[in-house]
């Protein structure tokens, strides 16, 4: 196995590998910043110009595709709450009040060196894992793809702290909307109104679009001003401090790198799963002091999303090599590049073309590296965006928001969609409702219910079903503890509170 890791760095070493590595590497980052393109318009863009190219090659530029449009969509996110790619809209919940507050460059900085280190682990787990990814892989079925979903809808329901009732009524929203388009089980269309666009449901990514882009640039012309508050703070700002910050919080870049790696081996979950998921369990693992930080410029809001969308990426190999189902539409796009260079997905895959697949997850782990190099080169410059007039900045981002939405398929509908969400993301920015939890019902809502039919199906109506499978059953557990522990430890600062008043009056 060694050996093979050698063959695909050595193949990877070579010049014109190389060059192609950058290419991809530069239209990632341009791909990822643009609302609505990323990694998937890309690759379907590059697909035919791979035809005249070797297997190896080919795969070198489409690793750097994929390694670059992770830090492309976060330098948008960040800069302007405009994420490039949906996984990067967890990214601007604590980047974008970063800055607002002068500090682009220390976050920019915070998820370049986040970027580099969750692909290196990513890649570690990677190897590890790959030649025992099929029985892995088949330990997860519709129960456990219900329960993963039901884990992630707990998990975010509880990181709204203060906004509970709130997080619920969006999530509620979330679900609604997601329930929209044809129906799995019963084969019929629901909320449609004939119009025939929605029978696929709302799309996500002119949904996503609408929320973060449309309503802060919304917002933030009618606030007047600028992104960033303080013109002096911006120009202070050091490349060093954000990379340092990782490296203080290491446990968070640890956490999110695994995260991603775990969701990024199931298939269909994606990497709006991962980066929320991870999001989610570091405002949870905070201290209690600390908590009510997060969604204001928290630097940890920014690493453990970013860790965990690049080991998501490497970890997605695994399904897609191993049994041809994708990760998510990326790993689909990049399907078709494998099939047109006569590389079949499955089983065979890692046996007939072991050389090119390590020298793939070689180039991805370099493409991730040296996209957050860029990233941090570009801070400085970059960080100026933050200083222009509402007036000049957001006519530009509303139509560069617009035109990516209506690219990604080539409809007005999308745009439609997006205005809406615009409105809608608008309204729950001026009444202070999270829009975390919309966007992760939106993601899990529809593969929820799919998956919640499909486990009743095979368990005869038998709840016991989720019992009697041990990934299920911890999957289960793990979902209770969380709705218990947040009760639990309201109780314990109650008690505490009451200790402390006791202490004084008796004093």
């Amino acid at each position: 196995m060694l050996d093979m890791w050698l063959h695909g760095i050595e193949g990877l070493l070579q010049f014109r590998e190389l060059a192609f590595l950058a290419l991809g590497m530069f239209i990632g980052l341009f791909f990822g910043a643009i609302p609505g393109l990323g990694g998937a318009a890309a690759l379907a863009l590059l697909m035919p110009l791979t035809y005249g190219l070797e297997p190896f090659t080919a795969l070198a530029l489409s690793g750097g595709v994929m390694g670059g449009v992770p830090m492309g969509g976060s330098i948008t996110a960040i800069l302007l709450n405009t994420p490039g790619s949906a996984p990067n809209a967890a990214t601007a919940i604590d980047g974008y009040p970063l800055a607002q507050q002068g500090k682009a460059g220390l976050a920019i900085g915070a998820a370049a060196s986040a970027n580099s280190i969750g692909g290196i682990i990513g890649t570690v787990s990677v190897l590890a894992i790959l030649p025992v990814a099929k029985n892995i892989v088949l330990l997860f079925g519709p129960p456990e793809f219900f329960l993963l979903a039901l884990l992630g809808l707990v998990i975010v329901s509880t990181t709204s702290r203060g906004k509970l009732l709130r997080g619920l009524i969006t999530g509620g929203f979330g679900l609604m909307v997601a329930f929209i388009g044809y129906n799995d089980v019963s084969g019929g269309e629901r909320f449609t109104y004939g119009i025939e666009y929605l029978w696929d449901g709302v799309h996500l990514v002119p949904a996503l679009i609408g929320l973060f882009a449309v309503a802060e640039m919304i917002n933030l012309y009618v606030k007047g001003g600028s992104v960033a508050n303080n013109a002096a703070s911006v120009k202070i700002t050091k490349m060093t401090s954000g990379l340092m910050q990782t490296f203080r919080h290491w446990p968070t870049v640890l956490r999110g790198s695994l995260i991603g790696t775990v969701v990024g081996a199931v298939p269909g979950v994606g990497g709006v799963v991962a980066s929320f998921l991870s999001y989610s369990m570091t405002v949870q693992a905070a201290k209690e002091q600390d908590r009510d930080s997060f969604g204001k410029g928290n630097i940890k809001g920014v690493i453990a999303p970013e860790a965990a969308i690049n080991a998501k990426d490497c970890s997605s190999l695994i399904p897609t090599l191993a049994f041809g189902i994708p990760g998510g539409v990326e790993m689909a796009v990049f399907m078709g590049i494998l099939i047109v260079h006569g590389m079949q997905p499955g089983p065979l895959l890692l046996v007939d073309h072991q050389v090119e697949i390590y020298g793939l997850i070689w180039a991805l782990t370099a493409s991730c590296v040296l996209a957050s190099f860029t990233g941090l080169m570009l801070v400085k410059p970059l960080s100026y965006v933050t200083l222009l007039d509402a007036q000049i900045l957001a006519p530009m981002v509303l139509c560069v928001a617009f035109a990516g939405s209506y690219a990604i398929d080539m409809t007005i509908e999308n745009v439609i969609v997006t205005a809406v969400f615009g409105v809608i993301g608008y309204l729950m920015v001026r009444f202070d409702y999270p829009r975390l939890t919309i966007v992760i019902a939106l993601v899990l809502g529809a593969s929820a219910e799919r998956n919640f039919h499909q486990s009743m199906l095979m368990g005869d109506g038998k709840w016991s079903i989720y019992l009697n499978r041990p990934i299920s059953a911890a999957l289960l557990a793990a979902t209770i503890a969380l709705l218990v522990i947040p009760v639990v430890r309201a109780m314990l600062n109650q008690a505490a509170n009451r200790k402390i008043l006791v202490e004084k009056e008796a004093a």
